[in-house]
């Protein structure tokens, strides 16, 4: 109970008493104008701030429990519209407040208390009087606060004020009467009622005289206007401001991890977690820092340009745009972006029209900019710079991390800027990023298990391209490769006339080859690679429009059959891109842990197939006198190989490959491979898959006829260990023997063999001896053969995969005297 002067007096209104608690008008003003913005509050959340404060000092309490009153016209449903309708909404509803020792500590704490509330407490008075029976005991249960709250708003828009007589309403000098009847009860021990009028907060403190001397409550009531005037001051200190869990909901922190953000409060707008391919470019960013991941780089010429209007321009979209302004914070187990409410766009604007040279100090420049990279907290994560070559004339270059947006979102952004440079008002407010991130939070995870679990079972290892593929380390290197492709429009129409005949897209006819070639390198039954989707939900209303990164990557997997026809395996490839479309939020990682090969990656390529043409947007976009030229796009993911899939009036790959992984030939001999796949395909529809030819003629006239003349003359007199003796004088450190990733030169394969065939003469192996080997296909085996042989002996091969009882019979018919294993 709150502590009373008299416990036995009367609540009959009669017995009412008032004080009152007043603020001037500065400080109103403050209240109302500056005070919210320093902890993101309403009036009301600092108005109770400072009471419970009040009050828990006159109970020597931690709690305060206060009943509230609200104007009950919550948006409950999307349907209806309760603003302009007459009747009395009002809901009533108890809460506790817990005050701490310091101001800011106080304002944070009741500001998440009162958030906490669902629906701002109109579902109490429901549950209470009209729920079920537990519902309603346990709420009739709960302590009842002996103090009621109630802050109406601010009157002075709606009335007339001084000599404004014109309003459609004015207060009235004459009184209204009582409001209810004098024998009917107070409302509570206290209730405080207040509102804005005439520029000043004006509060009511209402009591029964019987319990409550008027001093006591006077002395409240002053210690309230003290407290509330200490409160302002403190927030509209411009040095003070603080950020609460409700302010970010979808970073789901704590207060004090809040706190230990290394960004200001005041300087954020936002706060939530990446998405799933925000979070891999992170990784790899921060794994690999300098190697040049995930950073973009566009340059193009432009003749024509105002460079101010054009620096205006861009500032003006990454005002508008929350994801331009994010920061990446890496504290915590979850990485969080957080929205900057002002970040200024790094513009360098330079006048090289006399610099040597031009062409070479230009790559020089853009090289420099790309190799800076980006610091991921501190930095704008895109800049630009626009350097003056000629009168009329500039070169543009144009650099961001890939974490900020995809390709469809830079085409985009392109389009906004020369928007909004050529004067044209803006499209509508554009939906935010976070919408994705709230809706990506909301999709049943454990539905997207269970499908790609069901996915990848007939998987039995992970693709590596890379690793099939026999390259010399010498033609290997550092840095990264681009290879180019291009169909001539013949080609490309053929292609396109044949998806269209089989009812595909051009994207499943591409993925059909790739896999089909991958399948072929590597010998795998089942096969997949890596392929980028939109990831642009379309329920989200406006994502066509958004900007920011919803890409994904995701693993095809197939597994294509010899005996299937082309049309039969396009069909398959087309429904299965279709399913995978219901589940193409999933999170890379996530599925790579369901595979079941401890989290590695299922494989060392990616397939993108774009559908963003950045020049066709600058082109279209440009406004009068302004004219681009050829755009040169330089991007580079984590993956040892990319492919980037364009279509136009012809059909571009674009390869670009990590040099300690595959060489420049390599890359080339995978293209043309690659063509002649998708060339097989468009030509041979009803053809078994098993037939599509991977070879060109030529290469197929060099195995079958250059490469296999066997006709060459040899020492007949000797025997196979000889001649690798001989072999391993000639040429010690070539390769012999090569059995996955493992080899051995002729000199190993020799000195291995000697020791071996020592041994087995210690043993007793000569001529006529007959020694078994029992190995499973490796380099031991090759060592083991020649050994007997080096011996003097012969070999009796035996397969540890026979049965038993084979097994048996084959050493006791052959009398073998020895058995290798």
């Amino acid at each position: 109970d709150l502590p009373c002067d008299n416990r036995e007096g009367s609540l009959q209104g009669h017995r009412a008493g008032h004080a009152q608690t007043r603020l001037g008008q500065t400080h109103t003003r403050q209240l109302l104008q500056q005070a919210p913005s320093a902890y993101r509050t309403q009036a009301n959340d600092l108005l109770l701030t400072a009471l419970a404060r009040v009050i828990a000092r006159w109970t020597q309490q931690d709690d305060v429990l206060i009943q509230l009153e609200g104007h009950g016209r919550e948006d409950l449903f999307e349907d209806i519209d309760l603003s302009r309708t007459l009747g009395w909404f009002t809901s009533v509803f108890p809460v506790k407040l817990s005050p701490k020792a310091g101001l800011p500590a106080s304002i944070k704490t009741i500001k998440e208390q009162l958030r906490a509330i669902p629906d701002k407490g109109i579902g109490f008075g429901a549950l209470r009087y009209l729920g079920d029976e537990t519902a309603k005991q346990a709420l009739s249960d709960l302590p009842e606060p002996q103090i009621t709250f109630n802050y109406l708003g601010q009157f002075d828009g709606s009335f007339g004020e001084g000599e404004n007589t014109s309003a459609f309403l004015i207060p009235a000098v004459e009184s209204s009467g009582a409001s209810q009847s004098a024998q009917a009860p107070l409302g509570n021990w206290l209730s405080i009622n207040g509102q804005v009028y005439g520029g000043e907060l004006r509060l009511d403190w209402s009591f029964s005289q019987e319990m409550y001397k008027e001093e006591t409550i006077q002395r409240l009531a002053q210690e309230y206007a003290e407290e509330l005037e200490a409160l302002i001051a403190h927030c509209a200190d411009k040095n003070t401001f603080g950020l609460t869990p409700s302010d970010v909901p979808l970073a789901g922190l704590s207060q004090p991890r809040l706190d230990a953000l290394p960004i200001l409060a005041r300087d954020i707008e936002d706060i939530y977690p990446l998405s799933p391919m925000q979070q891999g470019m992170l990784f790899h960013t921060l794994y690999a820092q300098g190697g040049g991941d995930y950073i973009n780089q566009m340059r193009v010429d432009v003749n024509g340009l105002d460079v101010e209007r054009f620096r205006q321009a861009w500032q003006s979209v990454v005002d508008r745009h929350d994801v331009l302004r994010a920061s990446f914070v890496t504290q915590f187990e979850q990485p969080l972006q957080v929205i900057r409410k002002q970040v200024e766009i790094p513009f360098v604007s330079l006048d090289w029209r006399t610099q040597p040279d031009l062409e070479a100090s230009l790559d020089t420049w853009a090289e420099a900019d790309r190799q800076q990279g980006f610091d991921l907290l501190n930095d704008p994560l895109l800049r630009l710079a626009v350097i003056r070559t000629g009168e009329n004339s500039h070169h543009l270059i144009y650099t961001s991390h890939h974490i900020l947006m995809d390709g469809w979102s830079g085409s985009q952004l392109l389009g906004e800027v020369l928007q909004v440079y050529a004067g044209q008002p803006g499209t509508r407010q554009p939906s935010r990023y976070r919408d994705y991130i709230d809706w990506l939070q909301k999709q049943d995870k454990a539905s997207s298990e269970a499908f790609w679990k069901e996915q990848l079972k007939d998987l039995g290892e992970p693709t590596r391209l890379a690793q099939a593929i026999r390259q010399d380390k010498v033609d290997l290197g550092r840095g990264y490769g681009d290879h180019y492709q291009v169909l001539d429009q013949q080609q490309t129409q053929r292609l396109i006339d044949f998806a269209r005949q089989q009812r595909v897209t051009v994207n499943t006819l591409v993925q059909a080859a790739w896999l089909l070639l991958l399948q072929r390198y590597t010998g795998q039954d089942s096969v997949t690679f890596g392929a980028t989707v939109a990831g642009r939900p379309a329920e989200l209303k406006g994502v066509e429009q958004q900007l920011g990164l919803f890409i994904n990557t995701l693993p095809v997997i197939a597994s294509p059959k010899p005996e299937q026809s082309v049309a039969q395996w396009l069909e398959q490839v087309q429904a299965q891109n279709l399913v995978l479309r219901e589940h193409e939020y999933t999170p890379l990682y996530e599925i790579q842990r369901w595979a079941g090969f401890g989290g590695e990656s299922l494989f060392d390529n990616i397939l993108v197939f774009e559908n963003y043409p950045i020049s066709e947007a600058l082109q279209q976009g440009a406004p009068y006198g302004l004219k681009f030229g050829a755009v040169a796009s330089q991007e580079q993911t984590n993956y040892p190989l990319t492919l980037a899939v364009g279509l136009g009036d012809t059909l571009s790959v674009h390869y670009g490959y990590d040099r300690e992984h595959f060489s420049t030939l390599t890359v080339q001999k995978i293209s043309e491979h690659f063509g002649n796949l998708l060339q097989a395909l468009a030509e041979r529809p009803q053809q078994p898959l098993g037939e599509l030819p991977l070879l060109s003629q030529e290469e197929r006239e060099q195995i079958i006829h250059v490469w296999n003349r066997t006709e060459v003359s040899y020492p007949s007199e000797k025997c196979l260990h000889q001649l690798i003796e001989v072999q391993a004088e000639k040429a010690p450190d070539a390769v012999a023997v090569i059995f996955n990733d493992q080899e051995l030169s002729y000199r190993q394969l020799n000195q291995r063999s000697n020791q071996l065939a020592h041994k087995l003469r210690e043993l007793g192996v000569g001529p006529d001896v007959l020694v078994g080997i029992a190995v499973e296909r490796s380099l031991e085996m090759v060592v083991g053969l020649l050994g007997i042989l080096k011996a003097g002996g012969a070999y009796v091969p035996l397969d540890p995969e026979y049965p038993q009882d084979r097994l048996a019979y084959m050493i006791e018919d052959s009398v073998i005297q020895l058995l290798l294993s």
